[in-house]
């Protein structure tokens, strides 16, 4: 019969979705790509290999998938931030809500977007692309919003959007790092407002 879409023709999906790729999330969190087996996805999943495969591709398009989620859970404090007065504070709410993100209790260190980065230099293309992606735009985000506070006289002149965006960048991968290699919040809170000295006014 004409019409009928592959989840009625097929099995019904006995599983959420959305909390399977949340727990292949931590998964992929805690032990980075090339670690994370399939073993211990499909088991902090809930799922068996095939039900993985159905849903999500293989393990390099769930990996991807679990980049965009990790995006996702992240654009609320960053969209809050670029919204702050003024530049430096930007700057401070971004540092603050990465800190306050990677030292949850119970919730795995550093940033995922960085392990992957780090964790896989030869990953295949769509991990490279999905991570150039965000990357990118988040850069854009930051760049403009830099360059709107130079237009408002918020900052110099002589300041330059891609410099600052570039520099706020380095900062909070070396927090991620740092985060990852046991450093405790109060540790990265000093590092975060040493680095925002820096910052021009």
């Amino acid at each position: 019969m004409k019409g009928k879409t592959s989840a009625t023709r097929g099995r019904p999906r006995t599983f959420d979705a959305e909390k399977a790729l949340d727990r292949a999330l931590k998964v992929f969190w805690e032990k980075g790509y090339e670690a994370a087996s399939l073993p211990d996805l499909t088991r902090a999943m809930g799922i068996n290999r095939p039900s993985l495969y159905a849903a999500f591709g293989n393990k390099e398009s769930l990996f991807c998938k679990a980049l965009n989620r990790y995006a996702e859970q992240n654009a609320s404090y960053i969209q809050k931030a670029l919204n702050a007065p003024t530049a430096r504070e930007v700057a401070r709410q971004i540092l603050r809500g990465a800190i306050d993100r990677s030292t949850r209790p119970g919730a795995p260190r550093g940033c995922l977007a960085v392990r992957g980065t780090l964790a896989c230099p030869d990953a295949g293309p769509a991990i490279q692309k999905t991570l150039r992606a965000q990357r990118a735009a988040g850069e854009a985000a930051l760049t403009a919003r830099f360059q709107r506070a130079i237009d408002e006289g918020d900052l110099p002149r002589s300041a330059s959007p891609a410099d600052l965006t570039r520099y706020l960048t380095t900062i909070l991968q070396g927090l991620s790092i740092q985060s990852s290699a046991g450093a405790t919040r109060r540790d990265l809170l000093g590092i975060a407002e040493t680095a925002l000295h820096a910052f021009p006014d």
